[in-house]
């Protein structure tokens, strides 16, 4: 089954276009884990065990990781996944951007190491730093199109003079991937919550590729204008949510809680598109 398979089957099954972003911050996870040798595969296969029939898709992100030397927990945490839930895929949230040798290794890394079903990268050096990745045919590939944080504007805004339209770099990174470098069907693109008419202009130009939507919740991202924005009938919509849901609670009831919280965001983004008929 190809990525974008997956998430057809996840969005029909669990009715949802939620993305449970895995971002383990061990200072905010409850005391219960302290001192545990495995508390960041613990906590985050906790957080999965209770949303899994609400979400579309998890969203490790690599660095929270790396960071505690838990790379294995990690690849553990994705196996883990595959059991309980084999239907939802997983996408590695690494923002690799490299080129050559070097890029097909992180490709191995994402595909073969940790099994990942799709990866987040950076596009600025071009086709060949994301060539690599298209050769796993099945697999999803997520390009940096217009981010949700402030600095985005620095570059992302910038017009290309050269380029029929004059259009920004973020509007021309979306032809591309509708395009010409969507070699293997399984292209999506990042575009930030906080920016809900630039998902308009993006959607408008990428009207069939999966877009990852970071920024709902503790980020301040509206979700109904997200949805509303980047909603069509032919391209899935991943709306992500991680602080939010990870740590509605800092008690012995953070799984009911995160729970909870993903229940009420599923919902939020299922009826903002009653009125959404693109």
């Amino acid at each position: 089954m190809s990525f974008t398979q997956m998430l057809e089957k996840a969005h029909s099954d669990n009715h949802s276009m939620l993305c449970v972003g895995l971002d383990p911050e061990p200072s905010k996870f409850p005391t219960s884990f302290n001192g545990k040798k495995d508390a960041i595969f613990d906590f985050c296969t906790s957080i999965v065990d209770a949303t899994h029939d609400l979400a579309i898709a998890f969203k490790p992100q690599i660095a929270y990781f790396a960071a505690h030397q838990a790379e294995d927990q990690l690849a553990r945490l994705i196996r883990h996944i595959k059991r309980v839930a084999p239907h939802i895929p997983v996408i590695l949230d690494a923002k690799r951007g490299d080129i050559g040798a070097t890029s097909q290794q992180y490709a191995v890394e994402a595909f073969e190491r940790y099994e990942a079903d799709a990866v987040t990268l950076s596009p600025f050096m071009g086709f060949d730093s994301i060539e690599p990745y298209l050769k796993y045919k099945n697999k999803g590939v997520f390009l940096l199109c217009r981010t949700s944080n402030k600095g985005g504007d620095d570059f992302q805004n910038l017009r290309l003079a050269d380029k029929p339209g004059n259009p920004t770099l973020y509007e021309y990174i979306a032809q591309l991937a509708e395009r010409d470098w969507n070699t293997s069907g399984q292209l999506g693109l990042v575009v930030g919550a906080t920016y809900p008419t630039e998902i308009s202009k993006v959607r408008a130009i990428a009207p069939s590729l999966p877009l990852l939507i970071p920024g709902v919740g503790a980020q301040g991202g509206d979700a109904v204008a997200t949805v509303r924005a980047g909603r069509t009938k032919r391209g899935a919509v991943l709306i992500n949510s991680s602080r939010a849901i990870l740590y509605a609670s800092q008690g012995s009831d953070f799984e009911a809680s995160a729970r909870t919280k993903a229940l009420e965001t599923r919902d939020l983004l299922n009826a903002a598109t009653l009125d959404n008929h693109p």
